[in-house]
């Protein structure tokens, strides 16, 4: 099986299945017929612009950066990159797959309106912080002088406001 194929599986039944489901169940396993039109809505809406997001920093990740996104822990799942991408969806933040995917989860978040899963989001994104620190060192070992300078220039999550 492609190595490609085997990181873009992972990220999806990961980030995009796994996720919202153990959210989920740590909500208590609400009734999805109790949602409102509104949570529901804006569920749909996020869904589509944080997937869509993540969609279009993986497909500009392969066509410019030549490589695959998943890269867990400093064990490489799938091709590293080999070309630093500043551009794109990477003009946005220096992780804009990751803000696609935490821009899906706030509006799980909305639409289960439960304690539970924002404890689920928040080990969430302690656990990405760490695997981004890991990711950052290896970039500017393998970038250099070009990544601490775009590292200057973006946050790592969020669209730096100039």
């Amino acid at each position: 099986m492609n190595r490609d194929f085997i990181g873009y599986l992972l990220g999806l039944i990961i980030f995009i299945i796994a996720i919202p489901y153990v959210m989920f169940l740590a909500s208590g396993s609400p009734n999805p017929a109790v949602l409102s039109l509104i949570q529901m809505s804006i569920l749909i809406i996020m869904a589509i612009i944080g997937i869509g997001l993540s969609i279009w920093s993986i497909v500009y990740m392969k066509n410019v950066g030549g490589g695959n996104p998943f890269d867990a822990f400093n064990h490489e799942v799938a091709p590293r990159t080999n070309s630093l991408m500043t551009d794109g969806p990477y003009g946005i933040c220096r992780n804009p797959m990751l803000l696609g995917v935490f821009i899906y989860h706030v509006g799980v978040l909305i639409a289960l309106m439960s304690i539970g899963a924002v404890i689920v989001f928040i080990i969430e994104v302690l656990i990405m912080n760490v695997q981004v620190r890991k990711e950052e060192q290896r970039l500017k070992k393998d970038f250099g002088k070009d990544y601490e300078d775009y590292v200057k220039k973006s946050n790592r999550f969020l669209p730096k406001i100039n």
